[in-house]
């Protein structure tokens, strides 16, 4: 069991959940807003996407990352900031003619998913540890051994901490032969991504061997989708990993209850508490995570 615990606040993701509820932030001063609320409520970890702020469509925009980042530091609050580094990787194609591609392709090399990363360094950024196929249809998501390689060097030059999200065993198998290259630092940082269509599904079992494949030392969280999220922060914990919560994998409290990120925050906290741990806090969560003190 894990007794000290960082909670991450998954902010409001890519997926297509903006009309879906209210509450999920699209421009960057709704997405700086949420992450000072989800801080408040005990999130030592806020992890951004950004938002197209006329459609929310996701976006890649370096601009609107930095609008974030600004406003968010402008409030002072004391926050761990986690930029996703994986838009770029999605390929829609047509399942007759398989080499052309459908609207919703956004497939660019891993350096060019990382501009942002490279102007704002981030204490945190993910690394999306192979390719999937993300739901049912012809959706894609694209990260080749070749990719990741490439971005893993670039992170490391950087000094950013990558965040490695792992979909499903084989990216976690990669994710060691990454380490066993020296283009990982310790101590490495698993986000175990549970019950996404059609990677690993949200079964303990199955969160424990990826646990058990872990490099020794690792630091680790996981979530899982939907009404998956709240049960899953006691699944993480109790096999002595950190938690995520958040309205990119969730958008309810309760069966007909719409949350904020600060709901799943309190949530989160309360659950963590009455299991007898206690919530991490930004510089314990730096100190676990080998980031740099905040400046």
């Amino acid at each position: 069991m894990n007794n000290e615990v960082i909670i991450t606040c998954a902010l409001t993701g890519a997926g297509d959940t903006v009309h879906r509820s209210p509450h999920v932030p699209v421009t960057p001063e709704q997405i700086a807003a949420s992450a000072v609320e989800a801080a408040a409520a005990g999130a030592a970890v806020v992890h951004i996407h950004v938002r197209d702020p006329e459609t929310g469509d996701p976006s890649r925009d370096p601009r609107l990352y930095a609008e974030v980042v600004e406003r968010i530091k402008e409030t002072g609050t004391d926050v761990v900031l986690n930029l996703t580094a994986g838009m770029g990787g999605d390929l829609v194609i047509d399942p007759e003619r398989p080499l052309r591609q459908l609207p919703g392709t956004d497939l660019v090399s891993g350096l060019e998913r990382l501009p942002h990363v490279e102007e704002l360094l981030p204490d945190i950024c993910t690394l999306d540890c192979g390719s999937l196929n993300f739901g049912d249809g012809s959706n894609l998501y694209v990260s080749t051994p070749d990719m990741l390689r490439t971005g893993a060097r670039r992170i490391q030059e950087l000094g950013v901490r990558p965040e490695l999200e792992i979909f499903d065993t084989g990216q976690l198998w990669f994710a060691r032969q990454l380490l066993a290259e020296g283009l990982l630092d310790d101590p490495t940082v698993f986000q175990l991504c549970m019950g996404i269509p059609w990677g690993a599904p949200a079964d303990p079992g199955v969160l424990q061997s990826m646990v058990n494949m872990l490099p020794e030392g690792a630091q680790w969280s996981s979530f899982a989708l939907g009404r998956m999220q709240m049960p899953w922060v006691a699944q993480s914990l109790l096999l002595g990993g950190n938690v995520r919560v958040g309205l990119e994998d969730n958008l309810y409290l309760s069966k007909g209850v719409k949350a904020t990120n600060g709901h799943l925050v309190e949530r989160a906290v309360q659950i963590t508490e009455l299991l007898g741990a206690t919530v991490a806090t930004p510089d314990q969560a730096r100190a676990r995570l080998g980031l740099k003190p905040r400046s």
